[in-house]
């Protein structure tokens, strides 16, 4: 498996210590970059400040990217990146707690690649990461930068 960079937008900092830890407990070897609201998360993509050195933030092979964040919700971010020709090729996958029908539907309407429901419990956290990174980072070809 090669490492695919993943950045993950999501403003809980117990969901973004959880999953890293899950990378870790999964063996996972990508590199996670974390940004706390859809607003951050538009300017890494857009290589706006602070986020214009591609060193350290480079451009993420993959979005995890949750529903319900403060200051730009991940629907409008999902519709953004859906919406920029220099953007829309980047896989987004939706993580968040919400397992409502609608949820799922809009956000694939949306252009959502993925729709994964954060388990409560870190086992099963760890086995969702597992198969993720197998699917997402072994079998599924992913553009280059």
């Amino acid at each position: 498996m090669r490492p695919v960079p993943i950045l993950m937008a999501d403003d809980d900092p117990l969901d973004q210590l959880l999953t890293k830890e899950a990378f870790e407990e999964a063996r996972a070897l990508n590199p996670l970059y974390f940004v706390e609201n859809g607003v951050e998360l538009m300017r890494y993509l857009r290589r706006e400040a602070p986020y214009e050195d591609k060193d350290r933030y480079p451009t993420p092979g993959i979005i995890l990217l949750d529903l319900n964040m403060p200051k730009k919700d991940g629907r409008e971010c999902l519709r953004e990146i859906r919406s920029d020709v220099r953007l829309q090729h980047l896989p987004v996958i939706i993580m968040t707690t919400s397992s409502r029908e609608e949820e799922v539907f809009h956000s694939y309407d949306l252009g959502a690649n993925s729709y994964i429901t954060k388990p409560v419990d870190f086992e099963k956290l760890v086995a969702q990461i597992q198969a993720f990174n197998t699917y997402w980072c072994s079998i599924v070809e992913l553009p280059d930068d």
